[in-house]
């Protein structure tokens, strides 16, 4: 059913707005009874002649909302066919014995199809994701008096108004003040003044196939190391674990001498002889 309404709206041309606002103004405007009568039509019997009708009549409304976001730079033409999808889908969940005009209720649906496009392509980055920061994103631009940033006071007033934080309406506004930065250079920009994050970002040393290697190579050594370890006696593992693996108290000779009851110059020995082993084990 979807597919089949969303042949029906009239398609808008990329290349002249003013061509497709001069046709639908030609298709005239239902009266009341006639309205009723094709959207009791379609609601009993799925008369889908009826459904083409009351869409038609409808998309004069469509362009006068969808011109209303002409300030925030997307096409015109993206906005009438994303407010034509509104439409359409609020003929489809429409019922007329409601008592309530079809344009009552389908500016909701109009304009929510129009704002979720419009969050969507705004920017590269989604700026509105919370309930707040949708109310927000649509009411601050109108908020605001003058293109300067807002004062305390301002804040405060938009905060009250929309019953949001004022953090959050400081935020907004300055991811509305933002602009997105291309990731790499245009080939005629000037490169000593010009910021790209891509010369900036760019470090062969985290490559992550070479730290991967790495990590396993340094894996590798070590398990190697331990298994070169339980070769030795105990005395010998206990010597070269207090002076090589500790490192943050590493014993002296001394030290080791005391506590086996040898002198320094036995467990000096006994750690050249240890660390030999160790080699010929990982040679």
């Amino acid at each position: 059913m979807n597919k089949t309404l969303a042949t029906m709206a009239m398609s808008v041309p990329q290349g002249n707005i003013e061509s497709y606002v001069t046709a639908i103004h030609s298709v005239p405007v239902l009266s009341p009874e006639d309205e009723h009568e094709l959207a009791s039509r379609y609601k009993n019997e799925g008369d889908l002649n009826a459904v083409r009708e009351l869409i038609l009549s409808h998309l004069r409304f469509v362009v006068h909302i969808a011109r209303s976001y002409s300030g925030y730079g997307l096409p015109q033409a993206d906005l009438i066919q994303e407010g034509n999808v509104g439409l359409m889908k609020a003929v489809k969940r429409f019922d007329p014995e409601v008592g309530v005009r079809l344009i009552s209720f389908a500016v909701h649906w109009i304009k929510a199809e129009i704002h979720e496009f419009v969050l969507k392509n705004w920017r590269i980055v989604k700026v509105a994701t919370t309930k707040a920061q949708r109310k927000l994103f649509f009411n601050l631009r109108s908020a605001k008096k003058s293109l300067n940033w807002l004062s305390n006071d301002e804040v405060k007033a938009v905060a009250d108004d929309l019953g949001v934080s004022e953090i959050e309406v400081r935020r907004m506004e300055s991811r509305l003040n933002s602009r997105d930065t291309a990731f790499d250079l245009p080939n005629d920009a000037d490169e000593e003044t010009s910021f790209a994050p891509a010369a900036y970002l760019e470090s062969p040393e985290n490559d992550p196939a070479q730290t991967l290697e790495q990590q396993n190579w340094e894996n590798h050594h070590q398990q190697r190391l331990l298994n070169a370890m339980k070769t030795l006696d105990q005395r010998s593992q206990e010597i070269l674990a207090a002076r090589w693996l500790n490192e943050d108290n590493k014993a002296t000779l001394q030290e080791l001498a005391e506590t086996y009851q040898v002198s320094a110059e036995r467990i000096r020995q006994l750690e050249k002889n240890a660390m030999n082993k160790l080699k010929a084990c990982m040679s």
